[in-house]
């Protein structure tokens, strides 16, 4: 949007596609910006803004990208949570997916920290969605998609909205029939471990995998590593009984239950991570291993040269990806990913 210095005139800028702008820059010499947009299925690219014209075009300052994605596409939906509370949700898939239950799907979620999911283009997902498969982005409470009171309304001692909420997207994607139970992954990573670790306990029958990297599971234990005391503003602290309350509300480790058909599990950690202690996915996976009667596998991956993931180099998160999207498809039965005869 543009608008007059005195805020009484406004002009909507014109825009390639529905996406994210990042970083406008202007030269006070010059009239017009450049600025960087990006969406979930456009690669980012630096456009300029004409305002005589009120025309946005692309500079070709960066070079195109060599993916395909003339045949990906993505859609914004509202799925209704638990307590009536509308849920942003973005869902990619290939062109012309027909909505009969049959494809491999990953809901992805995180919300904390006021965190907003924007809408950018990420290269590793196009191979999942290639395949024929369902890439989904659930944008719950105590992100920030939709402001600070989104925020606040998972935190503390509303967090269990944040698990509901990704749990009602998960639903709504078998319900739609963009996918089946047999076929639905989760995923999240750090604070969002407290996101997919619930889901794990809430509701272990609507998911087949679960996909937890360097996720918090054990969040009464929280405060005592280096990283704890700076999260007690957004978790809460055991130190007083409304916060003990609340943390335990969200601590997957607590609620993991003996005899529970579990679906299968990956948990993943670096060995020197220094945001979230290694021991919270050691722990939690031999609990869930040792609590399950699926049969399923429950797996530990510790990458021992990596830490929370920031300073990973490339071939290590490549590694991490075709190890997390490989488990995935084996369980959810991909014929191209089942082990050999006889191994």
């Amino acid at each position: 949007m543009r608008t007059s210095l005195d805020g009484a005139h406004t002009l909507a800028v014109p825009l390639p596609f529905e996406g994210n702008v990042y970083g406008p820059v202007t030269d006070p010499q010059r009239p017009g910006a450049l600025f960087d947009m990006q969406g979930w299925t456009q690669p980012a690219q630096l456009y300029a803004y004409e305002p005589s014209s009120n025309s946005t075009s692309n500079t070709g300052l960066l070079p195109a990208s060599s993916i395909d994605t003339s045949q990906l596409e993505s859609q914004e939906v509202m799925v209704t949570s638990h307590d009536g509370t509308r849920v942003p949700l973005s869902i990619l898939y290939r062109k012309g997916l027909k909505l009969d239950g049959s494809h491999p799907t990953i809901i992805e979620g995180y919300g904390s920290y006021g965190v907003v999911l924007d809408a950018g283009f990420r290269p590793s997902s196009v191979a999942w969605l290639e395949r024929g498969g369902i890439w989904a982005i659930a944008h719950v409470r105590g992100g920030g998609e939709l402001g600070e009171d989104w925020h606040r309304g998972g935190m503390m001692r509303t967090k269990p909205n944040t698990v509901l909420d990704f749990i009602a997207c998960s639903q709504y994607l078998v319900d739609q029939g963009y996918t089946s139970t047999a076929l639905l992954g989760a995923t999240g990573g750090s604070a969002g471990g407290i996101t997919v670790g619930g889901a794990l306990t809430m509701r272990p029958d609507l998911y087949r995998v679960i996909l937890d990297e360097v996720g918090m599971s054990d969040t009464l234990r929280m405060e005592t590593e280096p990283n704890g005391p700076p999260n007690t503003s957004e978790f809460g602290s055991v130190s007083s009984e409304e916060g003990f309350h609340g943390l335990y509300s969200m601590s997957a480790y607590v609620h993991v239950r003996d005899g529970v058909a579990y679906p299968a599990v990956m948990f993943m950690t670096g060995a020197n991570d220094p945001r979230v202690a290694p021991w919270h996915m050691m722990k939690m996976a031999a609990r869930v291993r040792a609590a399950t009667n699926s049969g399923r596998p429950v797996l530990l991956r510790i990458d021992f040269d990596a830490g929370h993931g920031i300073g990973s180099n490339r071939s290590q998160r490549e590694q991490l990806r075709a190890d997390m999207w490989a488990f995935a498809l084996w369980q959810m039965g991909d014929p191209g990913f089942q082990p050999a005869v006889g191994q």
